[in-house]
């Protein structure tokens, strides 16, 4: 018995087992008891997590999977979760326990996922899994880049970053058109965003819906006095600014509005 890929669940399924050890043996902390893998397949990573000292879950949208997990890993039977991941509350079933997430991405939710964590990130102090390679290596990026955006000053805001690894299209079944990438995201210690989050977050996607504008055209809608516009940081584009220089201009656009 095996499950039959499903392209509106995008799912490519890993068939090499070494990348698939690489994978669980990617998460590196010990601050909690609880890992969530998400979209397990037919658990090709699933059975290196089990082999961890961690309690392994495994959350499954598809029904085929879920039935063969049940089959054949008898002792994860009572922590499959046969939900959607992106529609769940995460409290709902590990209560304030921190959980780390780990995964073989469907591509096509991947940073949905990412956006998801962000969210819970007061639950999640460790995040490792595989994208199309395009994303991991967007949410890794640094300022001055063409790829820097979003989803790169987001996450970084809350987690310090780490491009692992590159795997390359035949290692799945069916095998995708693009290379995939690993990355790690590990939670800073102590954070607080200094800033109001939701204005940081309207800031941010604000700045780079017009990526190619500088800042004192691209912000326009957010009203700021003239006076502010003069700042010289109004002057660059969006993607010259690193993660400490968003948290900076969102603390200089609060202020504007007192």
């Amino acid at each position: 018995m095996s499950v039959k890929a499903k392209k509106h669940l995008g799912q490519h399924f890993l068939t090499d087992e070494l990348i698939a050890q690489q994978i669980a043996d990617s998460l590196v902390g010990t601050n909690y008891k609880n890992v969530l893998e998400i979209g397990p397949g037919m658990g090709v990573l699933t059975k290196y997590l089990l082999k961890k000292d961690y309690t392994t879950h495994v959350i499954e949208i598809d029904t085929e999977s879920v039935e063969y997990l049940k089959a054949h890993y008898l002792n994860l039977a009572d922590r499959i979760i046969s939900k959607d991941f992106l529609k769940i509350n995460i409290s709902d079933f590990f209560g304030d326990e921190q959980l780390a997430i780990i995964g073989n991405f469907p591509y096509n939710i991947s940073s949905q996922i990412v956006f998801k964590t962000l969210e819970n990130r007061h639950q999640i102090p460790e995040f490792s899994g595989m994208f199309q390679k395009e994303v991991a290596l967007r949410i890794a990026e640094k300022e001055g880049s063409k790829v820097y955006g979003i989803l790169s000053v987001l996450t970084q805001a809350f987690y310090n970053v780490e491009y692992l690894f590159t795997v390359p299209p035949t290692v799945f079944n069916p095998p995708p058109k693009v290379d995939s990438g690993v990355i790690r995201l590990v939670r800073k210690e102590n954070f607080t965003l200094p800033v109001d989050e939701k204005l940081f977050y309207k800031v941010v996607k604000t700045a780079f819906q017009q990526r190619r504008k500088t800042l004192r055209n691209s912000l326009k809608t957010l009203n700021l006095s003239d006076s502010l516009r003069e700042d010289s940081i109004f002057a660059k584009r969006p993607e010259q600014l690193s993660v400490q220089e968003f948290i900076n201009l969102t603390s200089k656009i609060e202020n504007d509005a007192i």
